[in-house]
């Protein structure tokens, strides 16, 4: 098992965009199928594949691209301590002063180590001052505990050959 890590900065109001934020549906809309129901489809199969929103399932992280991969450890400590990197950088800005605090900020590295120790997923998300949202997530792969099904983007971007075509 390994460790990877994501993070994402922008305005609330994309974020809080679900369309782009959940993987398309397995199967496709019908020709009867309401409007809406194909306007997010089209938007799912665009969207989700290539944009470094956050998912709305922290697994899902492993069906993006492995361009948004940040970070990629073997160890749970070492992933702990990006995590606290990142929220050290962002802290300042949090909207909130409760969550600046440092307690709290070591106590949340702290529980997410322990997480990732025994395969768990953290998916934590601050509010900046103004209308900006920061997301930061690890997540364990190969496999994930929530997601056995989902592999590597890392080892599917290995197979990837010249073209673009993944080889079977």
């Amino acid at each position: 098992m390994h460790i990877h890590g994501y993070a994402w900065l922008g305005e609330k109001q994309v974020f809080d965009k679900e369309s782009i934020r959940r993987p398309p549906p397995s199967q496709a809309p019908t020709a009867h199928s309401p409007v809406e129901v194909m306007d997010r489809h089209r938007q799912a199969v665009a969207d989700f594949p290539t944009t470094d929103v956050p998912p709305l399932q922290t697994a899902h992280w492993l069906i993006k691209p492995a361009s948004i991969v940040r970070g990629t450890w073997e160890e749970p400590k070492e992933a702990g301590e990006w995590l606290g990197l990142q929220l050290a950088e962002f802290a300042p800005r949090f909207a909130s002063e409760e969550e600046r605090e440092v307690t709290r900020l070591v106590l949340l590295v702290k529980s997410a180590v322990e997480r990732l120790t025994w395969g768990g997923d953290v998916s934590l998300g601050h509010y900046l001052k103004g209308t900006v949202f920061h997301s930061v997530a690890l997540v364990s792969c190969s496999p994930n505990r929530s997601s056995p099904e989902l592999s590597c983007p890392l080892e599917q971007s290995k197979q990837r050959d010249a073209s673009g075509a993944v080889e079977m």
